[in-house]
């Protein structure tokens, strides 16, 4: 009885042991949106990101199964920043959907210098972003300001003098 629970505890080591972890990088973040175009033109237009603009538009889709319309933005490195509209987005995923929530996490532009986020978060509310309040230097040395995009997606402009 043993010699078996003994070789159970071994198979369950060697697979814990041959598990890789998931590497530290991430490639997409995609946020959900509104209106499609609306929010494209926002990121292209309003903040000067490059796009193909809305691609995917031959995977039609209906009540249960996701559209393919999409708008990507190709960033610096291998980061992808997606647009899908949060239907679409919420029967990919499948998960119910429902109101949106906005300000659980927010997304990270780092700049060269103070002036650099003002005159991002100039730009962003030219644009049509919602400021939060006036850009400002934080305790722990970095002086940033948060906007809210065409969909209340939280973004901090930040200086780090120390970077």
């Amino acid at each position: 009885m043993w010699c078996k629970q003994l070789e159970q505890q071994h198979r369950r080591d060697y697979a814990f042991a041959t598990l890789r972890a998931m590497e530290s990088r991430i490639h997409v973040i995609t946020v959900a949106v509104a209106d499609l175009e609306r929010a494209l033109e926002f990121y292209r237009e309003g903040l000067g990101l490059d796009s193909a603009g809305v691609i995917a538009t031959e995977f039609v889709g209906d009540d249960e199964t996701p559209a393919g319309d999409i708008a990507m933005f190709h960033l610096d490195g291998t980061l992808i920043l997606a647009l899908y509209p949060r239907t679409e987005l919420a029967k990919d995923a499948g998960i119910p959907f429902g109101p949106p929530k906005s300000g659980e996490f927010s997304i990270g532009h780092l700049v060269a210098s103070k002036g650099a986020v003002d005159a991002l978060l100039a730009q962003a509310q030219a644009a049509g972003a919602t400021l939060t309040g006036p850009p400002h230097d934080r305790p722990w040395g970095i002086y940033s300001g948060y906007f809210r995009d065409l969909d209340g997606h939280l973004w901090e402009i930040i200086w780090n003098p120390r970077s």
